[in-house]
């Protein structure tokens, strides 16, 4: 098959002037955009002499930039490793360690974050645009993109953490790319015509696959904000007027309790898209009632993500339901003992489709479970209706999603175990307005004057700011099971 970057390639043919991004400081055309994405590519392999197999990473802000980057990567068979600037610099070099990096291109924001090693070089994504607009002035020809290329080649190499908080990469394919957007496609009933707003990081396959990707394979227009900010999202849905966008809750909520909410029209949205972590059916409704459906969906990094979804014309008939099986996807749900259960019952989520991804980068013990004959297991439960509808129940993972964010317990837990003041301590995710959940930490103190404050502090740049727990809850001893384990369920009603 084409690389993607053959998307642009013959969207540049068909409608050279059309827009294809806009991030505040560039308005690309498609045949612009290809022409950044040929510079990119001869930058890659002439001037860095990198080539198929080599890992690039990006550490920034989402910018046209970054996604010129990605598109030429794909052409050259390297694999580009899109990096979280909300982590510290301690997690970011145990990653850059563990994908053997061979590439970094930093933004100047970030610059502190990134200690450079031996084994790498970093490159300032300032300099990369340089080299870029030097080079579309040399008039590279957009058409020299656009290989033929494996489609098994490793497109994205994006970290998630696992169930005991280590990261690990996730390999998602350029076959999984390009199945994942036509999942994308059906779902939001994409086309040329439409204009897609994108202020989730691009960092997170969220930011990156749900819309973007699949908007630039549709030849559709991108409005690329560089972070969320709620004033500059509504002024944007006011002035420029998308057609669609994807938001997980903790922003929908922060642009409904900003004061230009009620005044914003949304008379441009075909439809919202959220997910990522249970949505409140009151959230929904809020929206409904302003004529735009919310549309939901679910997945992971290993999915894609695009794996079940409704579409706009069952949305608002369908509240609280996280949608039907993708166009591309398989779903299954399964016992403990792996056999499907009935409809109406409860069961794991098992996915399986060319969307997947192909493994972890570090294979390990768990990846032959997770990814057992082709299928992917979420460890999330659901169920599913008569009607093909999956409803989600709960997850098996003991996981915290924080403002769209995953955090693991089991990371929190290995510093308090650290803490002489503390005999056991636990964390569980407590209901939260504005973030949907937060850590907070139930612990069992070892001295009579440990405080708060004190535990909150184990914390400090040890891992990210976004994973910090927001408060202590002392205990004279935590709760078990009949087998000794730490009673989560009867930790969360504590709390």
């Amino acid at each position: 098959m084409r690389s993607p970057a053959g998307w642009i390639e013959r969207h540049a043919a068909f409608a050279p002037d059309k827009t294809a991004l806009r991030d505040g400081q560039q308005n690309l055309s498609y045949a612009k955009f290809a022409a950044r994405i040929a510079c990119a590519s001869r930058w890659l392999e002439q001037e860095r002499g990198l080539s198929a197999g080599d890992r690039v990473a990006w550490l920034g802000a989402n910018s046209s930039d970054f996604l010129a980057l990605f598109f030429a990567c794909m052409d050259c068979g390297i694999t580009f490793v899109p990096l979280n600037w909300r982590l510290s610099a301690a997690e970011l070099a145990a990653i850059a360690r563990d994908g053997r990096i061979t590439l970094a291109v930093v933004d100047s924001s970030c610059a502190r974050l990134m200690v450079c090693d031996d084994d790498w070089g970093i490159v300032p994504a300032e300099e990369l645009g340089a080299v870029l607009d030097s080079y579309g002035a040399q008039k590279i020809i957009p058409a020299a993109i656009g290989k033929q290329i494996d489609p098994e080649t490793p497109a994205l190499l994006v970290y998630t953490s696992g169930t005991t908080g280590k990261p690990k990469g996730a390999v998602l394919s350029q076959r999984a790319i390009l199945f994942n957007a036509l999942n994308a496609v059906h779902m939001h009933d994409m086309n040329a015509a439409d204009r897609i707003l994108t202020v989730l990081p691009m960092f997170h396959v969220g930011g990156l696959n749900i819309q973007t990707l699949p908007a630039l394979y549709c030849g559709a227009e991108i409005i690329l904000h560089p972070r969320f900010e709620p004033a500059t999202t509504l002024e944007a849905i006011t002035a420029e007027r998308p057609t669609l966008t994807t938001l997980v809750p903790a922003m929908i909520n922060a642009l409904m309790t900003h004061p230009a909410w009620l005044a914003t029209s949304l008379s441009s949205l075909r439809s919202i898209t959220t997910g990522s972590t249970d949505v409140p059916r009151a959230m929904i409704e809020s929206i409904h009632e302003r004529a735009v459906p919310v549309i939901q969906i679910y997945g992971s990094t290993e999915t894609g993500p695009v794996a079940i979804y409704q579409r706009a014309d069952e949305a608002m008939a369908t509240v609280g339901a996280i949608g039907r099986a993708g166009l591309h996807t398989e779903v299954r749900l399964v016992d403990a003992q792996g056999a499907e259960v009935a409809d109406g019952s409860d069961g794991e989520i098992l996915v399986r489709g060319p969307h997947i991804a192909n493994g972890y980068w570090d294979a390990t013990s768990g990846q032959a479970v997770a990814f057992a004959d082709g299928w992917f297991a979420s460890g999330d439960v659901a169920t599913r209706d008569s009607d093909g509808l999956y409803w989600f129940r709960d997850r098996i993972k003991h996981l915290i999603i924080s403002g769209g964010e995953n955090i693991y317990p089991a990371e929190l837990e290995r510093i308090l175990n650290a803490n002489s003041h503390l005999q056991e301590a636990a964390v569980v995710g407590r209901p939260d307005a504005h973030w949907g959940e937060v850590p907070v930490v139930v612990a069992v103190p070892s001295s009579a004057v440990v405080t708060e404050d004190d535990i909150l502090q184990c914390f400090a740049d040890r891992i990210a700011r976004y994973k910090h727990p927001h408060a202590v809850v002392f205990v004279d001893a935590l709760p078990r099971t009949a087998l000794g384990k730490v009673d989560l369920g009867r930790l969360r009603d504590l709390l």
